[in-house]
């Protein structure tokens, strides 16, 4: 009689499916933190290549490598803290301003200063590039949002129609006259250079009695629609429509204090005070992935190429996630831009988009020999090689059978279906026999990994029933043994505590729905 192989169960999914974007945001992993002085309040990545990013922190600004997550140049020429460090779409120049009111920009490869403006007479949150790389934006706590020309070194444009801190703005990449920001006196507003005025507001702070502040504006690359935060709330304005409300999301539990786009802008990222980063679907602004930091968070920033994530926080911790991309994704992308480069005439010339108006015709391919009519072709049927434990199992090697499937990275279906064998075989104890604390230690491990897991909850209690049984005479002896005892006692004591508050919760959920339905009788 042949062997029987060993039927691993298949129990029902304890967890929901990871979804195509959470695999895809999962695969920003293995964090690296860097501990900085004080808190982390603005990040901003190069538009270029390498695609170094900006730190802003205390009364410095850090350029970190991506390759190597070390800083590579530190500009610390401030009268005081620093904000908002930004690149020039070119990444050779810098832009911050301070605390102080003052506004400067710097050369990245000689860390000079190029200009500096002072008429602020606040703080200065926001100092970024424009679309148009000749000018500069800039919001301060003085409630006024400035346009700066770099070649005259003044201030062309000041609008003063905010009432309060103006904390957050942008130029549009699509119309580099159009402005949106937003202030602490509860609204966004969209300001056009040409007319030299505010073209629209919006109550970015909610329309209640008790308006919050707007902390951060994003508008999409094509102009169209505007993201403001205030406390938990994120809104989505359609500016088409004259700056209507068309979304508001609450899913976070705190402020959120920054958003950024991928690469694409198909995504949106949201950070909060809850020490979260929301990923968002800006199809239906469904949330697809969450990512937990250690703190709060001020600031959050991805690369250009979506293969870095950074996030800054309240303690001075900054974090840097990195994805690696596949070949296969880096080689289409890079085809892509190759074929950007050569121009829509080569690009049609190649045939890379065949011949419009015909269709493809796949090559005939070779017809299969034909046996004799009525001829039986023998096929050779490959064995199957067995599993090391099923080797084990017809070898009646019970011990080293158990001992295959305590190793780490086998499932625990694996692990237990042949448990369940064993039983069968009423070979437990004989698996479980003559070992020493070394080949006991994945045994009891296993137990307290799988203690509260309702797929395995019975054999478990079954298993450590077995195992305190035949080796209760030798406890005391193995510290490692002991200490493992002493976390399964107490483990089962807590899931013991559990069970009890969940049939008490039982009891009266039936007793509500009993009065229930005598009520509607």
């Amino acid at each position: 009689m042949d062997y029987q192989r060993v039927v691993v169960r298949r129990h029902p999914q304890t967890g929901t499916k990871h979804n195509h974007d959470s695999k895809y945001w999962r695969q920003f992993r293995n964090p690296v933190f860097i501990k900085n002085q004080s808190p982390v309040t603005a990040i901003h990545f190069s538009p270029v290549k390498p695609h170094r990013y900006a730190v802003t922190s205390g009364a410095r600004v850090q350029i970190y490598s991506p390759k190597t997550q070390r800083v590579s140049k530190t500009i610390a020429r401030f009268q005081d803290n620093a904000r908002s460090g930004h690149f020039r779409a070119d990444g050779k120049l810098l832009v911050a301003g301070d605390d102080s009111g003052n506004i400067q920009i710097f050369d990245l490869s000689t860390r000079a200063i190029l200009r500096n403006f002072h008429q602020h007479k606040q703080s200065v949150h926001v100092a970024k590039f424009s679309s148009d790389p000749t000018k500069i934006l800039s919001c301060s706590d003085d409630s006024t949002v400035r346009l700066w020309s770099i070649p005259t070194s003044e201030d062309y444009l000041t609008f003063k129609e905010h009432t309060d801190y103006v904390r957050t703005g942008m130029v549009s990449s699509a119309n580099p006259s159009l402005i949106l920001t937003g202030s602490y006196d509860s609204t966004v507003r969209m300001f056009d250079a040409r007319e030299g005025r505010c073209v629209m507001t919006m109550k970015g702070g909610g329309g209640g009695a008790a308006p919050l502040p707007v902390e951060q504006v994003l508008l999409f690359p094509s102009g169209t629609v505007a993201i403001s935060s205030s406390g938990p709330i994120l809104r989505v304005w359609d500016i088409l429509a004259g700056g209507r409300c068309i979304r508001a999301l609450s899913n976070h539990q705190k402020t959120i204090t920054s958003l950024a786009f991928d690469g694409g802008a198909t995504r949106l990222l949201s950070a909060g005070l809850d020490q979260m980063v929301k990923v968002y679907d800006v199809a239906d602004y469904k949330v697809v992935h969450t990512m937990r930091y250690p703190a709060p968070i001020l600031s959050v920033a991805i690369s250009p190429d979506n293969t870095h994530i950074a996030a800054g926080m309240s303690d001075g911790t900054l974090s840097i996630r990195r994805r690696d991309p596949k070949a296969l994704e880096a080689r289409e992308a890079e085809d892509e831009r190759e074929t950007l480069r050569q121009g829509a005439y080569e690009f049609f010339a190649t045939g890379m988009l065949g011949n419009i108006g015909e269709g493809s015709i796949k090559p005939k391919q070779k017809p299969k020999p034909e046996g004799v009519l009525g001829e039986m072709k023998a096929v050779p049927q490959r064995k199957k090689k067995l599993k090391e434990y099923d080797r084990y199992l017809k070898a009646f090697k019970y011990g080293a059978a158990l001992d295959s499937v305590l190793r780490k990275g086998v499932p625990p279906t694996v692990t237990f279906s042949l448990i369940q064998e064993l039983v069968h075989r009423d070979g437990v104890r004989m698996a479980l026999a003559g070992r020493d604390d070394v080949l006991l230690e994945p045994v009891v491990r296993l137990l307290l990994r799988h203690l509260t897991d309702p797929r395995f909850g019975d054999m478990v209690c079954d298993m450590a029933s077995l195992v305190i049984d035949m080796y209760a005479s030798v406890l005391g002896q193995s510290p490692i043994i002991d200490v493992l005892f002493v976390r399964l006692q107490k483990k089962l004591g807590a899931e013991l505590k559990f069970q009890n508050e969940v049939a008490k919760l039982k009891g009266a959920l039936d007793m509500i729905l009993a009065t229930s339905a005598l009520q509607q009788l």
